[in-house]
């Protein structure tokens, strides 16, 4: 009793069991300090897993649709080749199967592209890579070539070459019409193999108007020329003959005059023989004519 009674000792055991108190309050609250501490590492590992979940698929879905695409450009891309290249087979076909010529030089001046026809026409196994002057440097301008162009209309004067009259077109300035050509084949050239060629020359431009290069059409006229040439030699000598066969009829027609005026058998007689030698010539010379007239049709 005299030691509870004591107020040291019952200091000692109010603070003894505030200790006590303070002991386990701190023990408590470091436990669930502990606890929720454990808690929200927890729920940090796994929150970024759940927030990574949503990234991930929406990346898988954005790979997907961008293969997708892909895969269409690419189908896209293949069908666009399979038509430029039906185009170029049916541009190609078409080219070979025409019976003019087509040449195509680049924005440079050089071929780039020519059909069988132009080949032929020309003489050459490719005239690919060569310019205009090289490819026409054996060729003339017919007196009756008018082209009409920009240099022919440019107070220039008339086209003294073929590449002269060539450069509007070449140049993508304007197109070239009505040029005819005296053209020596090169490899006939010394046995004087020539064609008559009539050129039409035009620019091609692309959409935004720029210069692409142009286009040359021959045609081969060098039949029609025959055919025009020996219609006038026919001409010519259906002239000839009317006036052979007009003086031959004036001749016999004096002759007879005389035969009936005169009364000398000697005279008569070589009147008449002057009328059969005229009559003979007749012959000849209308025999002539027909004979070539027949060989003229024969060969046409």
């Amino acid at each position: 009793m005299n030691l509870l009674a004591n107020p040291l000792v019952l200091r000692a055991a109010l603070l003894l069991f505030a200790a006590v108190a303070a002991f386990g309050m701190g023990w408590y609250l470091i436990r669930r300090l502990r606890i929720s501490l454990e808690a929200g590492s927890e729920s940090l590992r796994s929150a970024p897993l759940a927030a990574e979940g949503l990234p991930v698929h929406a990346y898988q879905a954005v790979i997907q649709q961008l293969k997708q695409q892909k895969h269409e450009l690419a189908t896209q891309h293949l069908s666009e080749r399979r038509k430029a290249k039906a185009s170029d087979t049916l541009s190609s076909t078409i080219l070979s199967n025409l019976p003019c010529g087509v040449l195509f030089f680049n924005a440079s001046g050089l071929v780039r592209q020519a059909n069988s026809a132009a080949r032929t026409l020309l003489g050459f196994a490719s005239p690919a890579g060569l310019s205009a002057a090289d490819v026409f440097r054996t060729a003339t301008l017919r007196p009756e070539s008018h082209p009409s162009n920009s240099v022919s209309g440019s107070g220039l004067g008339s086209p003294s070459s073929v590449g002269q009259a060539l450069a509007p077109a070449l140049t993508g300035k304007s197109a070239v019409r009505g040029l005819v050509l005296n053209y020596f084949l090169p490899d006939g050239e010394r046995r004087g193999e020539s064609r008559v060629l009539e050129v039409t020359a035009s620019p091609v431009l692309a959409e935004d108007a720029s210069f692409m290069g142009a286009t040359l059409v021959l045609a081969d006229k060098t039949d029609i020329e025959r055919i025009r040439h020996d219609q006038k030699r026919r001409d010519e000598v259906s002239s000839e003959l009317a006036l052979g066969l007009r003086s031959s009829l004036t001749t016999i027609a004096a002759y007879v005059q005389q035969l009936e005026h005169s009364g000398d058998p000697k005279l008569a007689r070589q009147l008449a023989e002057s009328i059969a030698g005229e009559a003979a010539q007749l012959d000849q010379t209308i025999g002539s004519f027909l004979g070539g007239a027949r060989a003229a049709t024969t060969s046409s």
